[in-house]
């Protein structure tokens, strides 16, 4: 998530901020694959998360929601929606512990509220997201 924020906020390269993460946070190497899966998943659907985000919280446009629970939210979408590396029920529950650790104290209900919508029709906006986003590479 770390390297996600400062990809978001700073535009750095994300695989040089994950690195530089990495070696000063050592982690197993199926750690290590699994957040860089994630991390390139993430970057690589944003314009299709973040149109799925703003349709299902239209009360807060994503320019002025918090980096981090724009980022959360990315995380676990891609997580369960996209990647299918995580259950839906474990992906949320993440999303929701991440907001309560780092973002302000409306945001875990706010996560928890978007995310269990979008869990109800995970299987049509997965077939949504990867068509648009095949549309967009072509």
């Amino acid at each position: 998530m770390e390297t996600l924020y400062e990809y978001d906020i700073a535009d750095h390269s994300p695989f040089e901020v994950f690195a530089r993460r990495a070696e000063a946070t050592p982690i197993e190497n199926a750690g290590l694959e699994f957040a860089r899966d994630l991390i390139a998943g993430v970057i690589e659907f944003q314009p299709e998360m973040d149109t799925l985000i703003a349709r299902y919280a239209p009360e807060w446009p994503l320019d002025q929601m918090a980096v981090i629970d724009r980022n959360i939210l990315r995380i676990a979408i891609f997580e369960f929606m996209i990647g299918r590396l995580t259950p839906v029920k474990v992906a949320i529950n993440e999303a929701v512990e991440l907001a309560k650790t780092y973002g302000s104290d409306s945001a875990p209900r706010f996560i928890n509220g978007v995310l269990g919508t979008l869990a109800d029709q995970a299987p049509d906006l997965r077939d949504e997201l990867i068509a648009h986003s095949q549309q967009r590479n072509n």
